[in-house]
């Protein structure tokens, strides 16, 4: 019986039958100030609740959410913890089992005593297979090289809350396009309709009042998927009408990339996201017996069907080599063998790579640079002028980016050097050329494995160094020794010193050249 209701029979047993204070309390087993207080007032008295404090959260809990709360004032405004990741990193970090509502009601707590403002939404529905959205947010991301900020695209189903996001260093069309599709072969199928905002890899122009001119190669991406898109009002008027995958950028960022996370490069960075959207497959939203992955198999069975060639994203030119054996894309600039000068290659610009192509064979290979005016060269490319031209090899901007990508290891220096020390300058620095050569007959981690072992053998020359990457292929273990000379070393002789000969040639004395 709910106390309201039990005030209600003790007063009309009090008014109207006309029991006395003490029959009522024995009748109702309460003390007589309980029937004294129905009998004053129909609506009882809020409960008295004393003041406790929560022993779970121990000064160590309360230290490390004020730490957390104050490294949030300086990470970047969209990586900052919400009150879901605080708790799961007190969980984790500090051991300490507590609910998640006590850490929530204290941060919440400390945030209004903050300043932090509260933010309202407004709850949507979403038909089953109908449309997708689809946006760019920035990250920070950690890399041997420095802090970067990532461009990550998400593509997000608006009906099971599935969204597939990919990094970028850049938000350029082939990336844009190469995003969109990885999101739609994640989520299993093409939507009628995608939603964006009026970004420039989408839209050339904007038309009040009209449709808008899409850029050609975003028609022809659309057109080989067979979906609609749409776009959001231009301005700030536009800003949440994409509501979900607004959200879904903040959770994810919040889940997921915070703190900032460290990568060893661009690949491993889209190998966590990728897991992490595999993972977000088993939350289940709220006021839904499904969870996120079985809402998006079964609305599978609905979108269209996607094709079974992917578009072609590469932007394709047809550049000439300079003097310098450098092909210009996009303001940059990338090597190409030397026999190549002088004429046009065929160049595919992907999103994260340039490939130059001549006689229908890929000649040359490069990261893809996001910088103006930069240059990527590769030593390969140069080695035969370089032979011909053995002084320009230590001071040249190939052989420096190669020490700076690791592609130069400390043996190499090492075998140069003792190449030089033995044979000269110029024929030193020819037999180094010869040894980097072979890269073009095995593969790199076999030729630096036999550098090192003819370095510790002593056998310092490209026939030894050939010999133990073609044993290295084979599977066979090259043994080689120095041989002993016996009583032929008392024939060894100090090579002369030819210093006087060249100041006799220098003393302008007559001699005959």
């Amino acid at each position: 019986m709910r106390k309201v209701e039990q005030f209600e029979l003790m007063r009309t047993d009090f008014e109207k039958e006309g029991l006395a204070v003490r029959a009522i309390a024995r009748k109702y087993g309460v003390h007589r100030r309980k029937v004294r207080e129905a009998i004053d007032s129909a609506v009882p008295s809020e409960r008295k609740v004393p003041e406790r404090t929560c022993p779970v959260l121990t000064d160590e809990v309360k230290d490390f959410v004020e730490a957390t709360l104050t490294t949030d004032r300086t990470a970047p405004r969209k990586q900052r913890h919400s009150a879901h990741r605080i708790w799961q990193r007190v969980r984790d970090e500090l051991g300490v089992a507590v609910a998640e509502s006590t850490v929530r009601a204290y941060v919440a707590g400390r945030r209004r005593e903050l300043g932090f403002a509260q933010r309202v939404f407004v709850p949507q529905h979403h038909e089953i297979g109908a449309q997708a959205e689809a946006d760019f947010y920035e990250a920070e991301f950690d890399f041997p090289w420095g802090r970067h900020t990532a461009q990550v695209i998400v593509v997000r189903s608006e009906f099971s809350a599935a969204a597939r996001h990919v990094a970028y260093p850049t938000q350029a069309q082939p990336a844009f396009l190469e995003g969109l599709e990885l999101g739609l072969r994640f989520l299993g199928g093409v939507f009628g309709v995608v939603r964006f905002d009026n970004l420039s890899q989408a839209v050339k122009k904007v038309i009040w009042g009209a449709r808008n001119v899409e850029q050609d190669r975003f028609i022809a991406f659309r057109s080989h998927y067979l979906f609609e898109a749409s776009f959001t009002t231009p301005g700030i008027e536009g800003a949440h009408e994409k509501g979900g995958v607004e959200g879904e950028n903040g959770r994810f960022r919040r889940q997921w990339l915070t703190p900032v996370p460290s990568f060893e490069s661009w690949e491993a960075a889209n190998e966590y996201l990728l897991a992490c959207c595999i993972k977000d497959l088993d939350r289940r939203l709220p006021g839904r017996d499904s969870t996120v992955g079985e809402a998006m198999v079964a609305e599978e069975q609905i979108l269209g069907r996607l094709p079974e060639e992917g578009f072609e994203l590469a932007e394709l030119s047809n550049p000439r080599v300079d003097k310098q054996s450098r092909v210009r894309v996009r303001n940059n600039f990338y090597s190409v063998p030397a026999s190549l000068v002088g004429r046009k290659v065929a160049v595919r610009l992907l999103p994260g790579a340039v490939e130059a192509s001549w006689g229908g064979r890929v000649v040359a290979r490069h990261d893809r640079l996001h910088l103006k005016n930069a240059e990527s060269l590769h030593l390969d490319h140069y080695l035969d002028v370089l032979w011909d031209k053995p002084g320009a090899f230590p001071g040249s901007l190939p052989l420096h980016q190669a020490r700076a990508r690791g592609d130069f290891p400390a043996s190499y220096d090492e075998l140069w050097a003792k190449l030089k020390a033995r044979l000269g300058q110029r024929p030193g620095t020819r037999a180094m050329i010869e040894v980097l050569l072979l890269h073009r007959d095995f593969p790199r981690d076999v030729v630096v494995a036999s550098v090192s072992k003819a370095l510790d053998m002593g056998a310092i020359n490209r026939a030894s160094i050939e010999l133990l990457a073609r044993g290295a292929l084979a599977g066979e273990s090259v043994q080689m020794s120095m041989l002993e000379v016996g009583d032929l070393a008392r024939y060894a002789r100090v090579l002369p010193d030819l210093g006087h000969y060249n100041a006799l040639l220098g003393c302008g004395c007559g001699v005959a050249s």
